[in-house]
């Protein structure tokens, strides 16, 4: 598990700012609250994946025990998969051409809908009523390239709790989307992960500072249970 470090610095100065309190939300709705999973697939997950990230597989039972959480308080569950743009490469082409020929080729296969890599790890908790989307870019809220943020306003949804992989990569791009477009946040210090400490805190600071409340996944779920008997 990562080794967590927020700037003292950036502590007290927020502390100021909000009037002593380090989150600014103490209660949330669940019926208006989304568990977004972001990338959790095989590809990110397996030993010697192609974009292996090893902490990852450590955050999974903290990812499931805020799944279950959300789901028994009314909440959903939203599996969101890194998909390949199969028909649209050239439109990515700025991520794509920062990766050598093979290491592109890899990339692509691996993501392609129905390949193995492109599956969602199967140690997650993923139950009837839970909801799987496919992106095609690293922040779930790129238009045209996923349909979540649809998906939510459909459902009436205002707040988000994220989790997932990569948290400097498509974990952060979607929370900094999803801020902007007026969803209220929540990061979990404890259920997502990156290749480095330095890389995962980094981004804790980032959301912290302007874009989430970073939450423990103890936390979250005394959140949870506290808003769900309010």
């Amino acid at each position: 598990m990562h080794s967590i470090e927020l700037d003292p610095a950036l502590e007290t100065r927020l502390r100021r700012d909000r009037g002593g309190g380090l989150h600014v939300l103490d209660r949330i709705d669940l019926a208006r609250t989304a568990h977004v999973v972001i990338d959790l697939q095989n590809g990110f997950m397996e030993g010697g994946a192609p974009v292996e990230v090893p902490t990852a597989r450590e955050i999974v039972p903290n990812v499931n025990r805020i799944s279950q959480a959300v789901r028994r308080a009314g909440g959903l569950n939203v599996f969101v998969r890194f998909t390949t743009p199969v028909e649209s490469l050239q439109g990515w082409a700025s991520f794509y051409s920062r990766l050598s020929p093979e290491r592109r080729a890899a990339h692509q296969a691996a993501f392609a809908p129905g390949a193995h890599y492109w599956e969602l790890w199967p140690d997650l908790s993923v139950e009837d009523g839970d909801l799987a989307l496919d992106k095609q870019r690293f922040s779930a809220f790129t238009p045209g390239t996923c349909d979540l943020h649809a998906v939510l306003g459909g459902r009436g949804i205002d707040t988000l709790i994220v989790t997932g992989t990569a948290s400097n990569t498509c974990c952060e791009s979607t929370a900094r989307d999803a801020m902007q477009l007026n969803y209220k946040v929540i990061f979990v210090s404890d259920a997502n992960a990156a290749h480095t400490d330095a890389n995962h805190n980094a981004t804790l600071n980032n959301m912290c500072a302007l874009f989430a409340d970073v939450m423990t996944a103890q936390e979250v779920t005394a959140l949870i249970a506290a808003s769900s008997s309010s």
